[in-house]
């Protein structure tokens, strides 16, 4: 095992882990977020100094007269600076590099971030593929090939961006902080996941479905990244899975409440929130079963104390 072992560097200093995560969250939203500020406010000038943002959804620029594309480019501008930022503080006050964040190791190992993606995206196609079927008046076509095309570019080179700016900050970073720190796989597992939940607490479906149904689905997703992480030894798989997740959302399904406002091929006319986060709870176990048999991983690994090798 080496990811969370490389928190045995003698860098793992908690002050500076506040400096990161202050300075690449707060830093990432305000210089990636100039671009979109400058464009609000350019818009509100040109229609009469009126700010008009949807109250339901703030991701929701249309009232301003912004294009979906342009309002989903502006807002990924953020994690992608965040990512920079991240990549930057962590080599230098930890001396640590991309790598080995990611693993512990010199390389990533880029096979397992596409396995990752295949699946997780090939569980969600059939689970969409079955919803439809079952209820294909709760879906409306909204195919637009001239918006799909520059959507369909903006997703491919950005959404990896934002996915692996919050695994390598959560499931990476932190989960390696917390490991030095405690020396106890579990909590490198919990505490990273559940902050990652906390996170999203101003995502536009938290104010719309209330908090605790939200943070059902968002904390789960952090610890069965967190899980996964822990046991393949790095955070590649749920790289991938968090990627694919986000982009099967920006292309194919989107509704009123998604903090992604794109134009997608088909809206989600209702959403019931106990539905959504069984299926992603029976996604995630049908997932983590398939990886520890494909890899072979050792569960009893997780009681072990973490040791300097």
């Amino acid at each position: 095992m080496k990811f969370l072992e490389q928190s045995f560097d003698r860098q793992n200093q908690f002050w500076k882990y506040v400096i990161v995560f202050l300075a690449a969250i707060i830093g990432g939203q305000i210089l990636g977020g100039i671009p979109l500020i400058g464009v609000v406010v350019y818009k509100s000038i040109a229609s009469g100094g009126y700010i008009a943002l949807n109250p339901k959804n703030i991701a929701d620029f249309s009232a301003l007269g912004i294009s979906k594309n342009m309002g989903f480019f502006l807002l990924m501008l953020m994690p992608v600076a965040t990512l920079l930022l991240s990549i930057v503080l962590i080599k230098v006050l930890h001396k640590r590099s991309f790598a080995e964040t990611v693993n512990g190791r010199k390389k990533v190992r880029i096979g397992r971030i596409f396995s990752g993606a295949a699946i997780w995206g090939i569980l969600l196609a059939i689970y969409y593929l079955g919803d439809y079927l079952l209820d294909p008046g709760n879906y409306r076509l909204q195919f637009n090939l001239s918006a799909f095309i520059p959507l369909l570019l903006l997703t491919i080179f950005l959404v990896p961006l934002q996915t692996t700016s919050e695994e390598f900050l959560f499931r990476g970073y932190l989960a390696q902080g917390v490991a030095g720190w405690t020396k106890i796989r579990w909590l490198a597992i919990l505490i990273p996941g559940v902050l990652f939940g906390l996170m999203h607490s101003f995502n536009p479906e938290v104010k719309e479905y209330g908090f605790w149904v939200s943070m059902t689905q968002y904390v789960f997703f952090g610890l069965l990244f967190g899980l996964i992480t822990v046991l393949d030894d790095g955070i590649e798989l749920s790289i991938g899975m968090h990627a694919a997740n986000n982009v099967f959302l920006s292309l194919f399904i989107t509704n009123y409440a998604s903090v992604f406002q794109t134009d997608a091929v088909f809206e989600q006319l209702r959403i019931i929130p106990a539905k959504e986060n069984i299926s992603l709870i029976v996604i995630g176990l049908i997932i983590f079963a398939f990886f520890a048999w494909k890899y072979k991983w050792n569960l009893k690994i997780l009681n072990h104390k973490i040791v300097k090798e």
